[in-house]
């Protein structure tokens, strides 16, 4: 596999290796930045060989492509890694994936029908502290997380700690075990357990168990520091102030808002080393593998990531885990041998109307009928 380096980042022209000319790829891409984002850049590990493009802009105003080797926020993507670093412990000894876990985190009087797995499987029932949003149409806020309040406190830390009990002060959406629902909260929590059972912070347990045997030198768990490495795309926010329309680069912020539920940045490389080795094997004993991708009957989510079908046309199953955070969307895809990957990220420009969540979905169905033949992407609401 030929590495993408620095020194070539800023290239217009699309990058591929083994002199595997994709129009196809780039005329996907493309097509993302006329349904109205900002930019895109794709990485396909295939049959073919290694594919890397990108097309769109960089930031408002300029003209150059955002950088194939980029960094970007990975929003719920982290979900994955996060689950991963928790069936590790399980691994070792250290976590019962079927244990209650207030066994574990006894401060927050968790209902003990909680268990580790439903965490993982987002079975628990607690409260998503960015907001529910129920099947008649009631939606129930939890912290500010769009429009202008959003914009003007941005930098503004919460721990972890506070976010939980935000959401635990609501009652729980159904009995433990009973139905699916997603919810940010559970990550946080498997935050606070990996963090409790070790003595070490989640990105010093983050760094043991993945980051460092992989080498993923540009994957970072920033907790509450506001940048990103160079180099990267931008990312915007619009909203309205005294029937104004404001746009706002919110590149930097201050990611504690929504913690493990979708923190972490990362790049396209990074990516599918990481999903490519997960599912290769190379993190998880065989069996703990086979939990993590045993897909809930409602939604086909596992642990940590969603298992779905790649339709008639397709190579069967495929594994993925898709995240969007203020202006990022990271898309995240696999074959269960992790053989074949697809690995992106979105720029664009944000509202608090999600006016590009139908595109999105439609963005990533081109994408995968692209790459793996067939099917569409499961996505869940406010995936954050």
């Amino acid at each position: 596999m030929e590495k993408i380096t620095s020194s070539s980042e800023n290239r217009k022209e699309t990058r591929f290796t083994n002199d595997q000319d994709r129009p196809e790829l780039q005329k996907a891409i493309e097509e993302i930045v006329d349904f109205g984002f900002l930019g895109v850049q794709l990485r396909v590990h295939d049959e073919k060989g290694e594919w890397v493009g990108s097309a769109g802009v960089s930031r408002l105003g300029e003209t150059a492509k955002p950088p194939t080797n980029g960094h970007f926020r990975i929003g719920s993507n982290t979900k994955t890694f996060t689950a991963t670093v928790v069936l590790q412990l399980v691994a070792e000894g250290r976590i019962g994936l079927d244990d209650p876990a207030v066994d574990y985190l006894p401060e927050f009087g968790l209902d003990r029908r909680i268990t580790v797995r439903m965490l993982l499987q987002h079975t628990s029932g607690v409260f998503n502290f960015t907001g529910e949003y129920y099947e008649d149409g009631t939606v129930v806020p939890g912290i500010p997380w769009q429009g202008q309040e959003w914009v003007d406190n941005r930098f503004k830390t919460y721990r972890p700690e506070e976010l939980v009990r935000l959401a635990l002060s609501r009652p729980l959406r159904f009995d433990p075990g009973t139905d699916w629902s997603y919810s940010n909260t559970n990550y946080v929590l498997a935050r606070l357990l990996i963090e409790k059972v070790t003595g070490c912070s989640l990105a010093e347990e983050m760094q043991r168990l993945i980051l460092g045997p992989l080498g993923l030198s540009g994957t970072r768990v920033p907790d509450t520091q506001p940048e990103i490495p160079e180099p990267h795309a931008h990312a915007y926010y619009r909203y309205e102030d005294a029937g104004e329309q404001k746009t706002v680069d919110i590149t930097s912020q201050n990611p504690s808002w929504i913690s493990t539920g979708g923190d972490m940045i990362s790049t396209t490389q990074d990516l599918h080393t990481f999903i490519s080795a997960l599912m290769g094997g190379k993190l998880l004993p065989a069996p703990l593998l086979a939990e993590m991708i045993k897909p809930h009957p409602k939604v086909g989510y596992g642990l940590g990531v969603f298992v779905q079908n790649a339709g008639s046309n397709g190579d069967g199953t495929i594994i993925t885990h898709n995240g969007g955070i203020s202006g990022y969307a990271a898309l995240m895809y696999s074959t269960p041998d992790g053989s074949k990957t697809l690995t992106a990220s979105i720029n664009y420009v944000d509202d608090a109307a999600m006016s590009l969540a139908v595109a999105f979905q439609k963005v990533i169905q081109r994408l995968v009928e692209e790459v793996f033949g067939g099917g569409h992407a499961e996505s869940a609401d406010g995936e954050i």
